[in-house]
């Protein structure tokens, strides 16, 4: 079976990670199912990004944000797991209490049922305590906390290096091959 992912792209800074990280599963051979939150749609703008009908295009399948019934609210819809990237504090702490309002929050609450793999590149610093124990309480539910941040040792040259090692390391976590993830030991 073809690997499947779904990718969310919440309203946190850094939706870079989230179109690449579509980009790289494409290349990759996985499939894809996209959403995109409407804070999202809005850093997209900010951050000189393409638009979401451009960034939609290069998924295998797009679900709007309201369709609550979508294949991926279902846990009899297989999947290898779920990324949010990046992830806002909003997005993670409505997974983290179950409330799911829309499909990118139920998608999640459903992969962690099922007790498959969600990683959530959380983007929002400084964290405070409540932040801290959102985490905690997601990481004994299974979820993985991914925050991108950068691996120096990697000899990256540039913000788009940051970029890619983080998206790689994160797809890693899915048993994803990029050919872009520099290792240490093997590419240094």
């Amino acid at each position: 079976m073809t690997k499947r992912l779904i990718i969310g792209i919440s309203g946190a800074s850094g939706a870079i990670y989230g179109v690449r990280a579509l980009e790289m599963c494409k290349n990759a051979g996985v499939e894809t199912h996209l959403i995109i939150t409407k804070a999202a749609e809005l850093t997209l703008q900010n951050e000189g990004l393409p638009n979401s009908k451009e960034i939609m295009a290069r998924a295998d399948y797009c679900h709007k944000l309201s369709d609550v019934g979508a294949s991926i609210a279902s846990g009899s819809f297989k999947t290898d797991g779920m990324l949010i990237a990046p992830c806002s504090i909003k997005t993670m702490s409505e997974i983290a209490t179950g409330v799911t309002s829309n499909i990118l929050t139920r998608s999640a609450d459903v992969q962690l049922k099922e007790r498959r793999r969600v990683v959530l590149m959380v983007r929002e610093t400084p964290f405070h305590y409540g932040h801290l124990k959102t985490m905690t309480n997601l990481t004994q539910m299974g979820a993985i906390i991914f925050p991108p941040v950068p691996a120096f040792y990697a000899g990256l040259k540039s913000i788009e290096d940051m970029v890619d090692q983080s998206v790689a390391r994160a797809l890693d976590m899915f048993d994803i091959e990029t050919k872009i993830l520099r290792r240490w030991g093997e590419n240094n």
